[in-house]
């Protein structure tokens, strides 16, 4: 009884149950989703998990994309029935996770993700559940395998406008949380107190502001307050769930939005310390920079071109590095040498915020080490980068860095005009280099053949297909 008593006093975390609802159900007649709109597959798990006698519904994302006239990335079903219960159901089915298990039914190339109704998290003195979930010590769950009903599941989801459930065979939609309303009035609500939602999974942060730029949505007041002053709970998120975040984020076709919003939620220095740094040094500078790379991968994105995240985080953090390089070369250290140890040291601190793996650093360093070594065009040098396999993002990467002001005395137009010279051209443009380095040597000003122009930054492939 005295345990008890003192559990209630001291702990800001304790939980109260959520106040029961009478779900909201409307009809087919109530709202413009139709089964035919729904994948196939999904239907099919659906049904079957309904005829075997379990509670079945597709939930989450997909129902909110379509409401909206989206296209669903996926589509999830939310059931009555234990994972072991739907493995056996689907012999093309396996269980995942061990945090939070799941069943993925595979068809094809199509994955319909299968989740057992969540109850929410149990307190520390239910010796019945606890061995099913657990918290650290700021609240952050870190195992949540506590079944419940689906009014249960509705109140334990993230935000308001997925937590609606579809069911095929009625064409009903469930709404136990006003998310059809807070759809209707375009706004990002968290179901729960906010500050406890948060603390329990601080991702929950981003991806309020992830759906907010996606949907072009606000995020409820209640609900966006105390995101800056919790904004520092990303620091315990295990850095490879945050650099697959960091990728949600970014390569969703509203990156430049996204951006704002994190900074003005105080979540972009979490995410990328040093870059914030150096933005809050010379905010016009790499303001733009960033700005410009991400406007740029929207395009991209938008256009049905590919994106590597090796460019997207070499324009990320490339306004701390420049500071870095002039250190190391303080030291006596020649330029290249001295941008690759930056570069190493750079890129190390940011793995620690998001594990970014190697495929994409090795690119970025290379991308940075181009910028070096473009201005060194005498001789044959020329002609050795153009065929290096990362001149054409070294390349796009010197536009973009141009885009933002930064002066490099013509090299993006040298560049630029030397791929489109022919051989001829070429040599006399390395003549007028050589000219131009000699004592009392002047540049002579070539004429440029109708119809050449200057690239705009990341225009070329290799921003993305690298």
């Amino acid at each position: 009884m005295l345990k008890k008593l003192f559990q209630s006093f001291r702990s800001p975390l304790r939980r109260f149950p959520h106040p029961r609802r009478t779900p909201e159900i409307l009809s087919s007649r109530q709202h413009a989703l139709r089964r035919n709109e729904i994948s196939r597959h999904a239907v099919s798990v659906v049904e079957r998990l309904q005829q075997a006698g379990y509670e079945a519904y597709v939930v989450g994302g997909c129902v909110r994309d379509l409401l909206l006239e989206l296209t669903p990335k996926d589509y999830d079903v939310a059931t009555s029935a234990t994972p072991e219960q739907v493995r056996a159901e689907f012999r093309n089915a396996r269980v995942i996770g061990r945090r939070f298990k799941l069943v993925h039914v595979h068809f094809g190339r199509e994955i319909i993700e299968v989740a057992t109704f969540r109850a929410n998290h149990p307190e520390e003195d239910d010796d019945d559940a606890s061995h099913l979930a657990s918290r650290n010590e700021s609240g952050r769950i870190l195992r949540d395998n506590v079944y419940g009903t689906l009014e249960d599941d509705a109140q334990r989801r993230d935000f308001t406008i997925n937590a609606l459930y579809y069911d095929p065979s009625s064409e009903r939609i469930h709404d136990h949380t006003h998310g059809m309303q807070d759809i209707r009035n375009r706004q990002i609500r968290l179901i729960g107190n906010p500050e406890q939602r948060y603390q329990e999974d601080p991702v929950r942060m981003l991806r309020a502001v992830r759906f907010a730029a996606k949907l072009d949505f606000d995020i409820e007041r209640h609900s966006a307050e105390p995101i800056p002053e919790l904004a520092d709970l990303l620091d315990g998120i295990p850095s490879a769930r945050l650099f697959d975040e960091t990728l949600k984020l970014f390569l969703g076709g509203k990156a430049e939005r996204t951006f704002e919003l994190l900074l003005e939620y105080d979540l972009f220095a979490p995410l990328f310390p040093a870059s914030a740094e150096a933005l809050e040094e010379d905010p016009d500078y790499a303001g733009t920079l960033i700005r410009n790379a991400l406007a740029n991968t929207d395009l991209r994105i938008a256009q049905g071109k590919p994106v590597t995240p090796a460019f997207l985080f070499a324009a990320l953090l490339w306004p701390a590095l420049p500071a870095r390089v002039a250190e190391v070369q303080a030291r006596g250290l020649p330029p290249i040498p001295a941008m690759q140890e930056a570069a190493h040291d750079l890129i190390w601190e940011q793995c620690q915020r998001t594990a970014i793996p190697k495929r994409f650093t090795m690119p970025m360093r290379e991308i940075w080490d181009m910028q070096e070594r473009l201005p060194r065009r005498q001789g044959r040098r020329a002609d050795q980068l153009l065929e290096n396999p990362r001149f054409r993002a070294g390349y796009d990467f010197l536009l973009l860095r141009e885009s933002a002001g930064e002066q490099t005395d013509g090299l993006g137009e040298w560049w630029t005009e030397y791929q489109e010279a022919n051989d001829s051209e070429r040599r006399s443009m390395i003549r007028e280099l050589s000219n131009k380095d000699q004592p009392g040597g002047a540049p002579r000003k070539r004429r440029r053949s109708g119809g050449r122009r200057k690239r705009g930054a990341g225009e070329g492939s290799s921003a993305a297909s690298e």
